[in-house]
């Protein structure tokens, strides 16, 4: 198992704990999150999709996705990832999603005239 998803699961479990261990727990996944490769990232957010979707904090989606689009700034589907996750959580974000879709579409439109 990573080192994320160990700092993802301890996370989850200091949900029940006191507030100092849940801040404790989220500082240390923000911080192995900001060293973890693509790789790692997408499995995390496979992981937290289909078994932990309203558990993984809105704030950690949002910087999760965002790290994901530095690291691979040429991949639209990671786009549309993101702003569809970005509209579940609700319309605040519309727009950034609408800008992650615009993205998207011109990365491949770039792609697909070469």
């Amino acid at each position: 198992m990573s080192k994320l998803i160990d700092v993802f699961n301890q996370m989850l479990r200091s949900q029940a704990e006191t507030c100092e261990s849940l801040l404790e727990a989220e500082r240390r996944l923000s911080e192995t999150l900001a060293f973890s490769d693509f790789d790692e990232i997408m499995h995390l957010l496979n992981l937290v999709h289909e078994n932990y979707p309203l558990e993984y904090p809105v704030w950690a989606h949002l910087v999760t996705y965002r790290l994901a689009c530095l690291l691979q700034p040429q991949n639209a589907e990671i786009r549309r990832q993101a702003a569809f996750w970005i509209r579940y959580f609700g319309p605040d974000w519309d727009d950034e999603a609408d800008r992650l879709e615009d993205e998207a579409r011109k990365i491949e439109g770039k792609y697909k005239s070469h």
